[in-house]
């Protein structure tokens, strides 16, 4: 009784429960490399926002060029 129970433990250790392991992790992985909804909507409103920061910029850099000849030294 005991030898069945024990075979049976072993090969569910040995064979089965690593495979099991094995699956569900892949699956997790395979989940992980998608962007949820709400992941893909802050991406397109980064990317939408990128170039007002950058013409925001862009008008800094030319205040200061005009009143601070030498700010760029500086930093």
């Amino acid at each position: 009784m005991y030898e069945l129970f024990f075979g049976t433990l072993i090969v569910f250790l040995i064979f089965v429960a690593p495979i099991w392991i094995i699956a569900h992790y892949v699956t997790r992985w395979r989940t992980a490399k998608v962007l949820s909804a709400e992941d893909e909507k802050m991406l397109a409103e980064l990317w939408d926002l990128a170039p007002r920061m950058e013409s925001r910029i862009n008008t800094l850099e030319r205040i200061l060029d005009a009143e601070a000849p030498d700010w760029r030294k500086q930093v």
